[in-house]
């Protein structure tokens, strides 16, 4: 057994000792304390809250008059809507409504409703199509109460009279959960790891060490909910992330400790040294993740920061996991690290650690040789591809999810399917108009006659006074539907032109569900540059200060906003353009929903980060040790090839089962991290990562003041881990 200072000695080494020796204590405190949590928050946090409006834009100073002066605007509301061949006036078709509607008004969450047949300005001109608001009695009605109604209208619905419930509480009810996703995610993982290792003890540790710590960290995340309020998709994003990131971090420590072993140290010098050189690149790769997650925040959106607090929960959690939790798995098992091993890898098994190194990593230096000998061409090359990929990026178009969207069995897009054909494409997204006034006497007629005539608004309801006087509202319904850009640019004339122009109008917000996604939209694009010129300048300070290197440090930040970008654009391609759609659940082309990219970029960009991290470590200690640029950057991405494919494929796995999912939403961003993620582990860190170092030389060690490290007799302790076949 062999010794060193810098992996024996210090704050981490002391930690390992002790959760080695003492593992027993250790995994009761962790078994007590996430039961414990759990208890709490499951049972006691916070609701989601999906609500993104606010702030200062027109459609939130709209939302806050209309709270203040309309309240009984307040609470959900459903929308039944119904098409009838022979006319809702047969008598077989009116039988059938009226008991749909005896049963919705009789329902205990649902208020007093009016019958299309009490209100011809509920039914279209032929009698075939008619619609009924239906209020919600209370704001906190859950899915689960609503569910039923759902389901009254689905199974009254024939081939004679069809009927949808819409409305956003009706969308969520019949949206099933995300189900068997997260399984097929940790079974893919679970296969990936039994490959790498062979060995079923060591595929198990990652996981059992991953899956605790999700627990706890989705716990926390709940109770943290009361103090910063986040969105639903909060918690299926941080169970995706800490998955992905928890395997990967207990992957990169046993590794470590198997290669230990192999060198011939026993159970708890290997141990100590795998927390001290994996284990330490865990720390700074999660504490890179927290970092990006937390660049969210200069979004300014309440419920953005709930994401960015929340998943950063997760992520701390599976860090400290990796660090203590792993270290007493590590004691039990001890030499049975290779216990249940897989058949064919069993003549290769005992291959000693000092086998030659062209033995063991032929492949992947034999590949990095071929980019060495073409740098300039591999570079270009790989540039062109991930330049083509990012180019859709520029075409990129933000809103939010509506019924439109939705799979083609949901009640929700019956409805818009029926009310768009009935009442035009724009009845689903409607315009609210709110104005102070100073007494009922005003004259809003000459506003409300403008927005008529103007193109692209198919008509306005009459304005309506509040009770208290001070305030007047009213409608307009678009030519155009909720997701298309016609509407978007109607909103900005009627703001930037009509209503300025209009006696009076200077004082009209334009508000309603559809301004609210388009104020989104564009405020989250506006603000998207500088949460992504803060999360590379944090990064790049961490990264020089953990690899020291100034020209390392850039290339990495060129290198990650190439593949994100190209991760936009294929998200662009397939969910905005429809390029294999329907082929990967997305019903129909759409808009990137407004919070994937803000969400997917720092994600991204610290797992990038952690990448490499992993590689260039390792090259700068084979740099060390040889003083020559193209032998260090061979052997470090042959060191690191195995190890960095398998937790990019381990990524890629939970990243995609997010597609088995009903959330559209998620969907994409799972689709774009899953491509992101594969981009970086081949192109950028098997083509342009080895040809740019090539080209750079001795230039990529360069720091203020000296150009690089010096070559040493003995490598200095690293951070890099491998996995040996």
């Amino acid at each position: 057994m062999t010794t060193d200072d810098s992996r024996t000695n210090g704050a981490l080494a002391g930690l390992a000792r002790f959760c080695f020796r003492r593992r027993r204590l250790v995994l009761l405190t962790w078994i007590v304390g996430v039961i414990a949590v759990a208890f709490i928050g499951f049972g006691n946090g916070a609701a989601s809250d999906n609500d993104f409006t606010g702030g200062n834009s027109e459609s939130a100073e709209a939302q806050k008059l209309i709270e203040q002066h309309f309240p009984e605007q307040q609470g959900d509301t459903l929308t039944l809507a119904i098409k009838a061949e022979k006319g809702i006036d047969d008598p077989a078709a009116r039988q059938k409504i009226d008991k749909v509607v005896a049963e919705l008004a009789g329902s205990p969450v649902t208020g007093p409703v009016i019958s299309p047949y009490q209100d011809k300005n509920l039914v279209t001109e032929d009698r075939r199509v008619a619609r009924m608001t239906i209020p919600l009695s209370d704001k906190g009605v859950t899915n689960t109460e609503v569910k039923p109604l759902v389901d009254i209208v689905k199974v009254a619905s024939d081939d004679s009279v069809t009927l949808g419930l819409g409305g956003y509480m009706a969308e969520k009810a019949e949206t099933p959960s995300q189900g068997s996703a997260e399984s097929v995610g940790i079974l893919a993982a679970a296969v990936i790891l039994f490959i790498a290792f062979g060995s079923l003890v060591a595929m198990g540790l990652p996981i059992v060490t991953a899956l605790l710590a999700i627990v706890g960290g989705l716990a926390l995340m709940k109770l943290v909910g009361h103090v910063v309020p986040a969105p639903n998709f909060a918690s299926i994003f941080g169970a995706m992330i800490g998955l992905g990131v928890g395997i990967d971090y207990a992957l990169f420590i046993v590794t470590r400790y198997k290669d230990g072993l192999r060198g011939g140290d026993d159970p708890e010098s290997a141990t100590v040294k795998a927390i001290t050189t994996a284990g330490r690149a865990v720390l700074f790769a999660g504490t890179t993740v927290v970092i990006a997650l937390l660049g969210l925040l200069v979004m300014g959106q309440r419920l953005m920061t709930g994401v960015a607090v929340a998943t950063s929960v997760i992520v701390l959690v599976t860090m400290i996991a990796a660090v203590t939790l792993l270290p007493a798995f590590l004691g039990f098992t001890g030499y049975k690290i290779n216990s249940l091993r897989l058949p064919r890898r069993t003549s290769r098994r005992n291959q000693p650690a000092s086998a030659p190194f062209q033995e063991r990593h032929s492949l992947a230096e034999r590949w990095a040789g071929v980019v060495q000998r073409k740098p300039v061409i591999a570079a270009i090359l790989a540039s062109v591809i991930l330049l083509v990929l990012a180019a859709p990026t520029l075409s990129m178009r933000l809103s939010q999810p509506d019924a439109s969207v939705q799979p083609r069995d949901r009640s929700s897009y019956i409805s818009h399917e029926i009310l768009s054909e009935g009442f035009g494409p724009g009845y689903g997204a409607p315009l609210i108009f709110v104005t102070q006034v100073d007494s009922k006497d005003a004259d809003l007629r000459p506003i409300v006659e403008a927005i008529s005539k103007t193109e692209g608004i198919a008509h306005a309801t009459p304005p309506r006074f509040s009770k208290d006087g001070q305030a007047v509202t009213f409608t307009a319904f678009p030519t155009t539907g909720y997701q298309e850009e016609a509407t978007a640019n109607l909103v900005h004339k009627l703001r930037d032109d009509v209503l300025p122009n209009a006696p009076g109008g200077q004082r009209v917000h334009v508000g309603g569900p559809n301004a609210s996604t388009i104020d989104l939209a564009e405020e989250s694009g506006s603000r998207l540059p500088l949460m992504i010129a803060v999360v590379i300048a944090i990064s790049m300070v961490l990264l020089i200060a953990m690899v020291r290197s100034v020209t390392i440090a850039l290339q990495a930040a060129v290198m990650n906003l190439l593949s994100i970008g190209a991760a936009y654009g294929v998200i662009v391609a397939v969910v905005q353009w429809g390029w294999l759609g329907p082929a990967l659940g997305f019903p129909t082309a759409m808009p990137v929903t407004t919070w994937v990219p803000m969400m997917m970029f720092p994600v991204l960009f610290g797992l990038s980060m952690d990448y490499q991290v992993f590689l260039t470590s390792r090259v700068r200690e084979e740099y060390e040790r040889t003083g020559d640029t193209r032998t260090a950057v061979a052997r470090g991405l042959a060191r690191t090839a195995m190890v960095i494919t398998a937790a990019a494929a381990i990524m890629i796995a939970v990243f995609t089962t997010s597609l088995l999912g009903p959330d559209i939403a998620v969907k994409q961003g799972g689709l774009g991290m899953a491509v992101a993620v594969l981009i970086d582990a081949t192109i950028v860190r098997m083509i342009l990562v080895p040809a740019v170092m090539e080209l750079c030389g001795k230039a990529n060690w360069w720091m203020p003041g000296r150009w690089a490290p010096k070559a040493a007799s003995a490598p200095q302790a690293a951070v890099g881990v491998e996995v040996r076949v």
